[in-house]
């Protein structure tokens, strides 16, 4: 039977890249989104044409309720999980100012961002757990899909900075208590990536500028496509001695140069 992956945010973007990569490494797929199944229908079935047998588990990841709907989908259709991605991410719904920035925005992002993860990740180690007891030779691993905003500051979107710096220490925390459990946990860390996060025009114009200008060292946008090689690399167990440790996929840009 093929390995298992559950991707949250998985029928877009980045989540989306990921998906597409993992399918046509020989990996069947539990996607999570929030959309309506019929809403992402065509996404699936290109997914499907990739060979992999695809399932949709509609949910949002902030709720407990939701995240024990997903896994329980996932147990029914497949009977295991190999590998979860906690892709699932949004920005706040308007940059403001540090200062002026509201509580509501704060909870709306780190529900998802990071406390959706958190405890999705608790709920998906448990039962990794419960199948490597069963089988020891049982591959499985946790992905967490962070951000140069972990490390670099944008004074307008601090929520989303305040997560992604919370996802880089969840990576290493889930690392520690699952490493004699043989479950490796990994960050994969982007920087500017063609999304739906980055589709404005105003957004775009401006990294768009910056990049011209010399902001990356790989003179281009980073891709969806970009991530999903470095999770199918992970997946396939390439790197099995580098649990808790960052993939940086930013072209560069986070080298302190003169």
């Amino acid at each position: 039977m093929k390995p298992v992956a559950l991707i949250t945010g998985g029928s877009r973007g980045i989540g989306l890249g990921i998906a597409k990569a993992l399918a046509g490494s020989g990996v069947d797929l539990a996607i999570n989104g929030v959309r309506p199944e019929e809403d992402v229908e065509e996404m699936l079935a290109d997914l499907r044409y990739l060979g992999a047998t695809v399932h949709y588990c509609r949910g949002n990841i902030s709720s407990a309720e939701d995240r024990a709907s997903i896994l329980k989908n996932i147990r029914d259709k497949f009977g295991q999980l190999n590998f979860l991605v906690n892709n699932a991410g949004i920005a706040p719904k308007q940059r403001v100012d540090l200062l002026e920035a509201s509580e509501e925005s704060f909870d709306y992002v780190m529900g998802i961002n990071l406390k959706g993860a958190y405890f999705l990740s608790q709920a998906a180690a448990q039962w990794m757990i419960e199948q490597k007891a069963e089988n020891t030779a049982f591959p499985a691993n946790i992905i967490n899909i962070g951000s140069i905003s972990a490390t670099m500051a944008s004074v307008n979107r601090g929520e989303y900075c305040i997560a992604k710096a919370g996802i880089a220490m969840m990576t290493q925390l889930f690392a520690d208590r699952l490493g004699k459990e043989n479950i490796p946990v990994y960050e994969i860390r982007p920087g500017i990536t063609k999304s739906d996060m980055t589709a404005s025009p105003e957004v775009t114009a401006k990294y768009d500028k910056m990049i011209a200008e010399g902001l990356t060292i790989t003179p281009r946008w980073g891709t969806p496509e970009d991530v999903g090689k470095a999770v199918v690399a992970l997946c396939r167990g390439d790197f099995p001695y580098s649990t808790g440790n960052v993939i940086m996929v930013d072209g560069g840009m986070t080298i302190p140069r003169l």
